[in-house]
């Protein structure tokens, strides 16, 4: 198994690694909700209009800027914000110097074992396309 994550920095990966790292679990990909006041953050059980709700992938994630222009796109140069993913996140961990755990697709072998493993945000989300007040939908158990 080439295990590239631990022998090189996020900035020295590759695109194909860089891509790699990402396990599908769709967390990034739901809606948030900022209070004015506080600043606080919540995040919405409820997945941008691009994304395939039973595979949590993007169904255009070559265009997806252009359909969403407020998609998150995680680059080598925003790491120092990485801080606010999921704390299962392999950007985070990376970042933070930490191993990746077992279900990750990339120790794993698998790409399935991030939804079986209960990680990913399969059968737990509707899209954006169900659902009109967001406020409805705040959840603590994403992150």
């Amino acid at each position: 198994m080439n295990i590239f994550w631990e022998k090189i920095s996020l900035a020295e990966m590759s695109e194909t690694q860089w891509e790699s790292l990402c396990d599908s679990c769709g967390k990034c990909c739901l809606h948030k909700l900022e209070d004015e006041d506080s600043g606080e953050v919540y995040i919405c059980n409820v997945a941008c209009k691009l994304m395939d709700i039973e595979t949590c992938r993007c169904l255009d994630y070559k265009n997806r800027k252009k359909q969403v222009p407020d998609c998150t796109v995680l680059t080598v140069e925003r790491i120092a914000e990485f801080h606010w993913l999921p704390e299962t996140c392999a950007y985070r961990l990376l970042a933070e110097g930490k191993p990746l755990f077992e279900w990750h697709p990339l120790v794993s072998g698998d790409a399935s074992t991030v939804h079986s493993a209960g990680i990913s945000v399969r059968g737990r989300v509707v899209t954006e396309m169900d659902t009109d007040d967001l406020h409805q939908h705040i959840t603590d158990w994403v992150l």
